[in-house]
């Protein structure tokens, strides 16, 4: 069992790690729209997703009903379309630090959904590591909001991509916990092959956007579509198949609870990233707050060690 919880672990570290590079899109390409970033990505998603499935497609989805569709129809939009253009939206308007502090919450709120589950740890059981977490959110939310309050977007857009990153946060919040359950459900579909039909469900949807994202778009140069579509496939590849393949591992393997703190490491990875996009170590006060998240993980993924073994 602890062998399991490993091999979960490490897919979760796997996927926060290749999420994490999706904070990073806004920043490179602030010429382009939230609505543009989430519809390019999502179309090389569901190309990539539809080229890797094509050769099996009657068999994996042989046994998916209208439910199993509409459920990934319901888990595309929240997990991928309309998350994305949030966060696109969030960082534009309140700043990577402070889009990263507020999504770094998703582990609190899946750990309250998932200590409901019958079997589940209770949350007071829980409530030291999730404290820690907290802590960690909130030393990150000072640094952030210190460095970004003296310049940049106006009062309103601030609170404009605040309030863009809490509805980022309650919508990966509600795919992460609907996205587990199915597959629980669905034990018999492997977390590849679900992450993959996901891909494709995100694609078809992102069609329906790309009129609006792209029919009165600003003139930009070939070298700039170039680079905006080179991250849009980038982001494809390594954070939405990839990233959602491990994520899905991780999901399987771990108890809802553990599973939900796992993404913490997004939250970590995406704060990395962005010290390494501004150039500069994390200050004191930031390496502090990592230092706070990751042994609040830690200490979680502990608390469940010894429950699980006398069961």
């Amino acid at each position: 069992m602890h062998e399991r919880w490993l091999a979960g672990i490490g897919a979760g570290m796997a996927a926060g790690a290749l999420w994490g590079l999706v904070f990073l899109a806004p920043q490179l390409l602030r010429d382009f729209t939230p609505l543009q970033l989430s519809a390019s990505r999502y179309l090389a998603y569901g190309l990539v997703a539809a080229a890797v499935l094509a050769p099996r497609w009657r068999r994996a989805t042989a046994s998916l009903g209208r439910a199993e569709w509409w459920a990934l129809v319901r888990l595309s939009l929240l997990g991928n379309l309309v998350y994305y253009v949030l966060v696109g939206a969030a960082v534009h308007w309140a700043g990577g630090p402070a889009t990263a502090l507020i999504v770094g919450l998703v582990p609190v709120v899946v750990m309250a959904a998932g200590s409901r589950a019958a079997g589940a740890m209770r949350l007071s059981a829980l409530a030291a590591p999730c404290a820690l977490c907290l802590a960690g959110v909130a030393l990150i939310g000072w640094q952030a909001l210190s460095r970004e309050g003296s310049g940049g977007q106006g009062l309103g857009l601030r609170i404009a991509g605040l309030l863009c990153a809490f509805a980022a946060l309650l919508s990966w919040s509600a795919y992460s916990v609907g996205n587990a359950r199915w597959l629980s459900r669905r034990a018999d579909i492997s977390g590849r092959d679900w992450s993959l039909l996901t891909g494709v469900v995100t694609g078809a949807l992102a069609l329906l956007l790309a009129p609006a994202a792209f029919g009165a778009s600003a003139p930009h140069a070939p070298a700039d579509w170039a680079r905006f579509w080179g991250v849009a496939a980038l982001l494809a590849v390594f954070a939405s198949v990839i990233g959602n393949a491990c994520w899905n591992r991780a999901s399987r393997l771990l108890p809802l609870t553990l599973a939900g703190q796992m993404i913490v490491f997004e939250t970590v990875f995406a704060l990395l990233y962005g010290f390494a996009w501004e150039r500069r170590w994390p200050t004191s006060l930031e390496l502090a707050a990592i230092a706070c998240l990751l042994v609040g993980v830690v200490w979680c993924a502990s608390a469940h060690l010894p429950r699980r073994a006398k069961a």
